[in-house]
């Protein structure tokens, strides 16, 4: 029997642009690429040279501080470029695709006679832990340290994010198949969460606790769904995967193969016909989103949603956690006298001037122009009104900002996660980086107290 979970804090931003539920297999990529950015806090050391063949699913690298934690192609071909920046710091792997792919084979798990242990010798060595990631610190999991209980969330709320049910549709064996695997590698419960109306594949998953959640943005991050279903004290650690990982890891447990396949929504109020495409992690983004096409030449290409993903070109890659590209307008004009007079084409969550709340279905054509300038904290009260979370976020903020160790603790930082401040971030009068503060306070407090 599911459990249903209703946040009232929250913000619905809705934007013009939304993908279509149809869906379009992806121009093969010649170049696939990793970027260690999305590895927070992994220092890698290479097992290939620049020029090696390579298949999909050979580990590439492991990390410096876990060598039993490898990380793998998404294809089959040449490594043609280590890209190095500063101190020789690795930043990028490019792979030049085979037309024919060939795939590392590992041995099909049996789940049935498996152990936690073997699930997770398997896990390490096929590459696939990256995946899973941890909180507090929001890193990569800890290979040596058991969870307290797994976190699935099976629900988007984000602006364009992609909608979860439709990208999972048709996956239930590859679903299940992962998280009996994942169930052995923790004593507590898998918690997945499901909007309250949603038709989800995982409704019929058995191994799990079900939860239904409704209300606005955030409740579909999993940050919010953890601090409602079972917080997170000091000591303790959780696990949280994304679905579409699942299916990666479902698929693996089945075949044996490292597939890299993923249902991506590629949308925003720049392109001509957004919808869902299959591509792999670390396609080259040009290979669908021109298909769709754009109308304007100065746009805003991000690599994610709008309030999470990082900034990125047509040339870029895609993103190894992502399931989502979006494009909007650049905003890079100003309007004269633009504070000083009542607005009906933009979205606040305030009454100040603007009028969006009169019309809370409208969708909007927003752009990347903050509206602002840069300026110290104002007191207004408008982070509580839509952080869900049982914590002080402006107290937090400030915490982090002065390096304030004790107080980071008492407040709450090893629950949460930058995403967590995305909401925050966009309503802040004072344009201040949350989502940065926050990774740089975790960062800190994972140096120090570790």
């Amino acid at each position: 029997m599911s459990k249903d979970i209703r946040i009232k804090k929250g913000f619905d931003i809705n934007l013009v642009g939304a993908a279509e539920k149809t869906i379009s297999k992806a121009v093969s990529s010649n170049v696939y690429a990793l970027n260690l950015d999305d590895f927070h806090g992994i220092i890698p050391k290479m097992l290939v040279k620049q020029g090696a063949e390579i298949k999909a699913g050979e580990p590439l690298f492991f990390n410096k501080a876990d060598e039993k934690m490898f990380f793998v192609s998404p294809v089959s071909g040449e490594l043609v470029e280590i890209v190095r920046g500063a101190r020789r710091r690795i930043l990028t792997l490019k792979i030049l695709a085979d037309k024919k792919q060939e795939y590392v084979e590992h041995p099909v798990l049996d789940l049935t006679s498996v152990d936690g242990s073997a699930v997770r010798d398997f896990l390490l060595k096929s590459g696939v832990w990256p995946f899973i990631k941890q909180r507090p610190y929001d890193i990569i999991a800890n290979t040596d340290v058991t969870p307290k209980a797994i976190f699935v969330s099976a629900c988007s709320t984000a602006p364009l994010a992609a909608d979860i049910d439709f990208t999972l549709q048709g996956k239930e064996t590859e679903l299940q198949a992962a998280i009996t695997a994942l169930s052995k590698l923790t004593p507590g419960k898998v918690h997945v969460t499901i909007g309250k109306s949603s038709d989800s594949p995982f409704a019929n998953i058995e191994g799990i606790t079900l939860h239904k959640i409704s209300g606005p943005h955030p409740s579909g991050l999993v940050g919010t769904q953890i601090n409602k279903i079972d917080p997170i004290n000091k000591g303790e650690m959780v696990w949280t995967i994304a679905p579409q990982d699942l299916v990666i890891i479902g698929e693996l447990v089945l075949t044996g193969k490292f597939n890299a396949e993923r249902t991506i929504a590629l949308g925003g109020s720049v392109v001509k016909s957004p919808k869902y495409y299959t591509t792999k992690i670390g396609a080259e983004i040009s290979t669908f989103l021109y298909a769709s096409g754009v109308n304007q030449d100065a746009f805003r290409l991000i690599n994610g949603d709008v309030l999470t993903g990082s900034k990125t070109h047509p040339e870029g890659n895609l993103g190894f956690y992502n399931n989502a590209v979006t494009a909007i307008p650049e905003g890079d004009d100003y309007e004269f006298f633009g504070w000083n007079k009542p607005v009906f084409d933009k979205l606040s969550s305030t009454r100040a001037f603007t009028f969006s709340w009169m019309k809370p279905n409208k969708k909007y054509d927003l752009d990347t122009n903050t509206n602002g300038e840069h300026r110290a904290f104002v007191v207004t009260g408008r982070y509580e009104e839509v952080f869900p979370l049982d914590i002080y976020p402006l107290q937090l903020l400030k915490a982090c900002m002065v390096k304030d160790l004790d107080e980071m603790e008492q407040l709450g930082l090893y629950e949460v996660a930058p995403e967590d401040f995305s909401l925050t971030e966009f309503i802040c009068i004072s344009k201040q980086p949350h989502q940065q503060i926050i990774r740089e306070g975790l960062d800190l407090l994972y140096q120090e107290i570790g």
